[in-house]
């Protein structure tokens, strides 16, 4: 199935019913007074989080979603039934952005969370509500408020454990295999991964993480190049990063540097996450020969792992449980939707 991260639809809430005009007729009563019930209240749009949506792919084709609108009032005090509301199921992680003005209305991040996107309209008063001791027929009745509507953007950002950060053909997708029972696609040439990966990586009974191999980063990714903010917009909610530089490029040193510059470029609390510098492909090193030497004061450690040879691997997984448990909350695949 397809990875969609992104969608805009047009939610509209339901109209209130209108409030009834009726005056009560019963034998033998031949003035009954006004007994005009009120309209239903119109049913709201929510955005809801479930666990068992992995993308938004069912927003791309359908994108107009509307609750249905509340029942008029009736006679003999009779109110009108309100609408349902309408929920649009999302996976966790999705963001609501009103797509006019780009405000953030909010998130849905665990498994329940619900936001309302369009408020259902009032239901109208019927007559009885205007009876008075001076005014004891009242003719006056309400039509039912309109319901809210707007259009609004969903953003997906995956929730993941472990972000892995790297150029093209940097050996992320490698790697994912080595550690999970995720299949990314693996080739030989740039951007073999247009859409994020997840998978979960077990280090035994009780312990395990959720890892995400994400489309290659290029310079300028902040500024949209190359697959731009949908590569970075998926880091956010990692908690630990890991930084792959093969051993095999020109300049080691200067590639985490620029992969650093991005991440800060894009966003700050990004740049601050905990991370590991993971020098990947050693198994290209001739034998006898040292990895490159990487400075970074930030890193929390330097690894050298060789996925194909599968050295290094239960080091580096080791390493990035310990960062995980020190972030302070422990990792929980059961809330995180994969694909």
């Amino acid at each position: 199935m397809k990875f969609i991260d992104s969608a805009t639809i047009r939610v509209t809430a339901g109209t209130g019913g209108s409030g009834c005009m009726s005056f009560r007729r019963e034998a033998y009563v031949p003035k009954g007074g006004p007994d005009g019930g009120d309209g239903g209240r119109g049913g709201s749009v929510f955005v809801r989080a479930d666990r068992h949506l992995s993308t938004l792919l069912d927003y791309r084709y359908k994108t107009h979603r509307k609750a249905e609108r509340g029942q008029h009032g009736k006679g003999g005090n009779k109110t009108g039934k309100s609408a349902d509301d309408a929920y649009l199921p999302v996976p966790p992680g999705t963001a609501v952005h009103d797509a006019e003005s780009g405000e953030l209305l909010g998130e849905v991040l665990q498994p329940g969370d619900e936001l309302l996107v369009a408020k259902g309209g009032r239901g109208g008063r019927g007559n009885a509500r205007f009876a008075s001791p001076t005014h004891q027929a009242p003719r006056e009745w309400e039509p039912g408020v309109q319901g809210g509507e707007r259009t609004i953007e969903l953003v997906l950002k995956l929730i993941a454990d472990v972000g892995l950060v790297g150029e093209p053909n940097a050996g992320k997708s490698t790697l994912l295999s080595v550690v999970s029972a995720a299949r990314p696609k693996i080739a030989e040439y740039p951007f073999t991964t247009l859409e994020p990966q997840l998978g979960v990586v077990g280090l035994g009974v009780g312990r395990s993480f959720v890892m995400a191999d994400i489309p290659g980063l290029i310079e300028g990714a902040h500024e949209g190049k190359g697959l731009g903010h949908q590569f970075l917009q998926h880091i956010e909610r990692t908690r630990v990063l890991a930084y792959l530089v093969p051993v095999d490029v020109e300049d080691p040193q200067a590639t985490y540097e620029a992969l650093r510059a991005e991440a800060r470029a894009y966003d700050g609390a990004v740049a601050a996450k905990p991370h590991v510098v993971v020098l990947s492909k050693i198994d290209l090193l001739a034998p006898g020969e040292e990895p490159p030497a990487i400075e970074a004061p930030e890193s929390r450690g330097v690894l050298s792992i060789s996925s194909v040879a599968h050295r290094g691997v239960d080091e580096l997984k080791e390493t990035l449980w310990r960062l995980l448990v020190e972030s302070g909350e422990s990792p929980d695949e059961e809330t995180v939707p994969l694909p």
